[in-house]
Parts: structure tokens; sequence; C-alpha cells
């Protein structure tokens, strides 16, 4: 099997993203770690509740290795709660400030769907827009993120949080949705949008075996060019596949992230942050 890199001399993928003016080199992945400042996300070890907790988790974060920390104040697991814009706000405006302040130079995701959130923690120090939906839950996304001229996270997914489980019917599952994120992609780069990164969308409006089909197919989203981010960590495809809980599914996860790496995978976004750059570390020093 050619390796990521094999592969990226056939693509030209794009190498770096300017993060608010912080250049962040792809030339080997990166690890964007994951900051839950929410009562309900789907793996308990990562919901944060004060911005203590928060600056203690993102300091052992970066200290591990994160290229990136990815801080989300709405669970996006299947059924989730809705919660207000002004909620969402107040959850993740003041951890983005409290990073910033602590960690002048790392570089901040936000994960939203709002375009109101996303304004504000750029505002704040935030570097990256990290939309679950693809611009699907907010029309004014795009625009927005052009504006900010910041990197656009656009992920596939179906629906919302709520109805996503039942939309996974597909004539091509993995040609659908190059199509629709292909949609996209067109719609952002002539908005202006200048640094886009996609994310498959693993365990979003897919089932179980959808995912792997998705994972085994990786590489045929190399032929967009364009970063690629993947998000395999503790999911169902892991735990419910193995009969299993969560709080086993570190040592599947690393499997499936290494499957990725294999396929031209960029960024892994993961609760570990210290096992997925060990990842990296051992999978460049065989490819490279």
């Amino acid at each position: 099997m050619p390796t990521s890199r094999a592969k990226d001399t056939l693509f030209h993928k794009k190498r770096t993203l300017n993060c608010n003016g912080k250049i962040l080199s792809l030339d080997r992945p990166q690890v964007m770690g994951i900051l839950n400042v929410t009562p309900d996300s789907f793996y308990a070890g990562s919901r944060l509740r004060s911005l203590d907790e928060v600056i203690k988790k993102a300091e052992k974060m970066l200290s591990d290795g994160a290229g990136i920390l990815d801080l989300g104040g709405y669970s996006s697991r299947p059924g989730a709660a809705d919660i207000s814009v002004q909620e969402e706000l107040e959850r993740v405006v003041p951890a983005v400030k409290a990073i910033t302040k602590a960690f002048p130079e790392a570089i901040i995701s936000v994960d939203t769907f709002r375009a109101a959130v996303a304004e504000a923690a750029v505002e704040s120090g935030a570097a990256i827009v990290n939309d679950i939906s693809g611009g699907n839950l907010d029309e004014a996304m795009f625009d927005t993120v052009a504006r900010l001229q910041v990197p656009y996270v656009l992920m596939h997914m179906r629906g919302t949080p709520k109805t996503m489980s039942s939309l996974t019917t597909y004539n091509d599952l993995v040609l659908d949705v190059l199509d629709e994120l292909q949609q996209k992609i067109t719609t952002l780069t002539a908005a202006g949008v200048k640094d886009i990164i996609l994310d498959p969308g693993f365990g979003f409006a897919k089932t179980v075996d959808q995912n792997f089909e998705l994972l085994n197919r990786l590489q045929e989203f190399n032929m967009l060019e364009l970063p690629l981010l993947v998000g395999l960590s503790r999911k169902s495809m892991t735990y419910k596949f193995l009969g299993i809980d969560q709080s086993e599914a570190l040592p599947g996860t690393i499997v499936l992230n290494t499957l990725a790496l294999t396929q031209g995978t960029d960024i892994l976004r993961v609760h570990d942050v210290k096992e997925a750059k060990q990842t990296i570390d051992l999978f460049t020093k065989t490819t490279f």
C-alpha cells in the first residue's frame, strides 16, 4: 500500500495552514486535541467543567504534542440536546480567552456550527473553525469564515445531531460524500476561503459498517488535494464492533488512526494526544 506522502506526490496536497498569522506545517501529520466544555459529550473523559480544568488539560495536551487544541461547547453526539447560542458562547469564549492568555502560541480551533460562535471565538483568540455541519446548520457560516480569513474544517454530515442516524442511505458512500463535499468546496472557494480542511465525518450520518468502508477507501479523498482530518477517537466503530466500553477503546483507536495515516491523513483529532503523537512518530519514522 502506498504511504500518505507517496500519495501527496500524486495529488499535490497543500502542506501549510495560515492560522491567523501562525503558520502550521503539515509536512508531518498533526495532532488535534479535543477539549469539550460540555456536560454531555459522548466520551466522559473529555468533559471539562471549569476554566482551571480547561487550562490543565490544554497544558497537558500541548506538552504531549498537540499542534491544535479543538475547543467545543456543543455536544454533537447522536441525540444530543440542543443549547442556545448564548449558552454556547458562555461556554466557549471564556475558555478560548483563558487558553490564549496562558498559551499565546497555541493554535486553537473552535468546534461549532454557528457563525456567531465562530466569530466570537476567533475574535477571542481561536484560529481555525471546525464545523461539523459543513455549513448546513447556519447559512452565514461560509461568509463569516471568508471574512475572518481563518482555516475552515469542512466536515460531511447530513441532518442534525438528532436526525443524522436516520440519514445513512447512499448510492455509493464515498462518491456521494465526495460529491457533497466538492459542492461545498466550490462555494467556499468562491466566497474567498483560502484554507479548507476536509473531514469525511466518521460517525456522522454513517453506520458502523459504513465507517469501515469510509476508512478502507479514505485515500480517495486525496483527489480533492486538500488537507485531510479524521476523527476516529473512541468512536462506536471501535467499541461497538469490539463489544467493549468507550473507556477501553484506546488500543482500537490507535489501530484505526494508523490505518488512516497510511492513506494520507494530515490531522488526527483525538482525546488521547500522547498516544496519537507516538503513533505519528512511529509512522513517520517508517515512511518518510
